[in-house]
């Protein structure tokens, strides 16, 4: 394992997050600060409680994985493109670097980015609503292996894209409303039958139910199922990606 390479990798694409600060950190915090009142105050003031929890604390998990699987998506994405559009992806190939090694660096740091934006909104939500985490560090291990496999998705996402306009394309058609139609801002236990049934087919609904039982102790779904979809969903892209180093599908085109 060549480590010099993969920590050369992740402090580039650190160097880049905070060159970029205000743009990386700052929007996203503002932005989910104004979810807060718009849903939490607006909306909060008309729904008391959601399973036992003020509606204000009930988003806090959905606004933070909404957050960190955007964030983690995005700057993998963008992180391998970018090489990919200048060329300098062929100088990366060239080197006596191996696809491990190259993915590690890349999806280690867009996971890192994520993970520091998800902890600063959950450090900003406790200004806005009384909150707390009955299972500390099972929310740190959901927030982990979210950040990680959407990253890894992220990172499958910038060697597919061929322009600027592909690399947002599944993020903001697909992921984004996923996430709010995985029960984000609601309990799926609000929605008739039938929707209940159709989101058991979303797999955000997973990520975000484990992610809040690790808060509150209650899940929409069992625990178990989550951390199954979750495992499965991070083993399915890491095949992907060694595939497409092994094929150089997208990659030496």
């Amino acid at each position: 394992m060549n480590f010099i390479a993969i920590q050369s990798i992740y402090r580039f694409e650190m160097a880049r997050f905070f060159r970029t600060i205000t743009q990386s950190l700052v929007s996203p915090v503002i932005s989910t600060a104004l979810y807060f009142v718009v849903f939490g105050a607006a909306i909060g003031s008309r729904i008391e409680n959601v399973e036992g929890v003020s509606y204000g604390a009930f988003i806090v998990p959905g606004l933070i994985m909404l957050t960190v699987m955007t964030q983690a998506t995005s700057n993998a994405s963008f992180g391998i493109y970018f090489p990919k559009f200048i060329g300098t992806i062929y100088e990366l190939l060239s080197a006596p670097v191996n696809f491990l090694e190259i993915t590690i660096g890349y999806v280690g740091a867009a996971a890192t980015k994520a993970l520091i934006i998800g902890m600063i909104i959950l450090a900003t939500s406790f200004f806005f609503v009384d909150i707390s985490i009955a299972h500390p560090f099972a929310m740190l291990a959901f927030l982990f292996l979210t950040a990680l496999s959407f990253a890894l998705l992220g990172f499958i996402i910038g060697i597919w894209a061929g322009n600027f306009e592909q690399l947002q394309l599944i993020p903001l058609l697909i992921i984004t409303p996923l996430v709010f139609l995985g029960g984000s801002f609601y309990s799926t236990t609000m929605l008739p039958p039938v929707w209940q049934t159709i989101t058991l087919f979303n797999p955000v609904h997973y990520l975000i139910s484990g992610f809040r039982w690790s808060f509150f102790g209650t899940a929409d779904v069992p625990v178990e199922m989550s951390l199954i979809a979750i495992a499965l969903f991070t083993g399915a892209c890491m095949t992907a990606i060694w595939w497409i180093f092994r094929t150089g599908w997208r990659i030496r085109q």
